[in-house]
């Protein structure tokens, strides 16, 4: 049975699951019934910050764009364009023994595509969620429903996987920015050209 969490809730993934080494990332949502006059594009993407709170470079950024670490460790596995069907809309596999000794957490968000130009945010989507899947055996550890209201926020950082005195942990973040993709990039030290 997998643990719930809540907002702002922490867990030990070393003390949950012993040996836990692949883990699949999955996140998932659904679109409320709003006719914005274009289709939804929601993407994941996983931002490897060092101690500092940014990436050491543009290639700690996996998206859509980028979808393999240099080190392996991240792997994003494709862009679903859509959003239908059940389960995971999208996932990111992260293997925690080839996660570089630099890199201290790893931030996983959503974002809407286009989102100003097409009109829309995330209080258009409805069912948000982030859950932990140990890739060993496909068994869910926990599972984080969003369930707020995000009317004006086009990013939303969903929780992070950590380092912490030697231990993987998982924050449950759920907290909304404004900007789309572009704004948690600055905020994690992608600057475009």
């Amino acid at each position: 049975m997998p643990i719930s969490l809540q907002k702002g809730q922490k867990i030990s993934l070393t003390k949950t699951a012993p040996g836990l080494e692949n883990v699949i990332v999955g996140m998932g949502w659904d679109i409320n019934q709003y006719d914005t006059g274009t289709s939804f594009d929601l993407d994941c993407s996983a931002f490897l910050l060092t101690d500092a709170g940014k990436v050491s470079s543009q290639d700690d950024f996996v998206f859509y764009g980028n979808l393999i670490h240099k080190s392996g460790a991240v792997q994003h596995k494709g862009d679903n364009r859509t959003g239908a069907g059940d389960g995971d809309d999208e996932q990111i596999f992260v293997n925690l023994s080839l996660v570089p000794p630099e890199i201290s957490r790893i931030v996983f968000a959503v974002t809407i595509y286009d989102a100003d130009v097409r009109r829309q945010n995330f209080g258009q989507v409805s069912n948000s969620f982030i859950r932990i899947v140990d890739g060993s055996n496909n068994s869910e550890i926990l599972r984080y429903d969003l369930g707020e209201d995000f009317s004006i926020e086009t990013a939303i950082v969903f929780g992070e996987l950590y380092r912490n005195n030697g231990e993987w942990k998982f924050n449950a973040i759920g907290c909304g920015h404004q900007g789309g993709l572009s704004a948690l990039c600055s905020n994690y030290g992608i600057y475009s050209d």
